[in-house]
């Protein structure tokens, strides 16, 4: 088996799938410097020019080892993408939290619709072009070990580094956590139940049940949270124009 697989990655049919594969991902990224003609105005007009100050940071720091002499620094492009990653994650999550502080949504909302939709887009690109590829079982596979992922490593492994650094445990926040860990196992269980339901099978209208589980889930986090308090600048903006109001006589 050992020797097929040896034979079968040399041969060139392999070569001219991943030739394939790297085009579909490409078209799926569309991360280009130059607008295609067809997309040159409108909309791909904005969609390049919002998009421009991302690829002109990437092109500068990363080596693109696609390129025949580029082929052997795979490990700098390696560390560097992880620490934009890293980079973005903070931003996007800094910037998430200013947000929710001004106009008072609770934290917890945001981390269940707007950071947690947020940061799977890669991963919803990545499901979508191993789909197209006929590879169903791989897009789920990667769906569900992503998800582990984050649980079992993504979730622990701060405040294990917190712990390690300055010795002792870090304390958060569990007013809502029971909560939220009974409404987690129950969407895995109905999500579950209703792929049963379907037979196993990825088909149109369970798709259009899996968005309507995550409308649940969002419309039943934004009651059960109560709003925070605004931010104080916007707090003391409210109090000074109440001031000015004229009272009545």
């Amino acid at each position: 088996m050992a020797d097929f697989r040896t034979w079968y990655l040399e041969t060139p049919y392999w070569e001219e799938k991943m030739k394939v594969a790297d085009k579909d991902v490409d078209d799926a990224m569309d991360l280009s410097c130059c607008p295609s003609p067809d997309t040159s105005a409108g909309i791909g007009a904005l969609r390049f020019f919002l998009i421009l100050p991302i690829v002109t940071c990437l092109k500068l720091t990363l080596p693109d080892v696609k390129e025949g002499t580029k082929a052997y620094w795979y490990p700098v492009t390696l560390v560097g993408a992880l620490a934009w990653v890293a980079i973005a994650s903070y931003s996007m999550v800094t910037w998430a939290a200013i947000v929710a502080n001004v106009f008072g949504i609770p934290h917890a909302v945001l981390g269940l619709t707007f950071l947690a939709a947020g940061t799977s887009v890669p991963d919803l690109l990545t499901a979508v072009i191993v789909a197209q590829q006929g590879e169903a079982d791989a897009a789920a596979s990667f769906v569900v070990g992503r998800s582990v992922f984050d649980v079992l490593v993504g979730l622990p492994l701060p405040w294990l580094v917190y712990n390690l650094y300055y010795g002792q445990a870090a304390v958060v926040g569990a007013e809502s956590l029971f909560g939220s860990l009974l409404i987690l196992f129950s969407m895995v269980a109905l999500i579950t139940c209703t792929i049963a339901c379907f037979g196993w099978r990825m088909t149109r209208c369970l798709g259009y049940c899996l968005f309507l589980f995550y409308a649940s889930l969002y419309s039943a986090g934004l009651c059960t949270r109560p709003r925070v308090a605004c931010h104080p600048g916007l707090l003391r903006r409210r109090e000074a124009a109440m001031a000015d109001m004229p009272c009545e006589q």
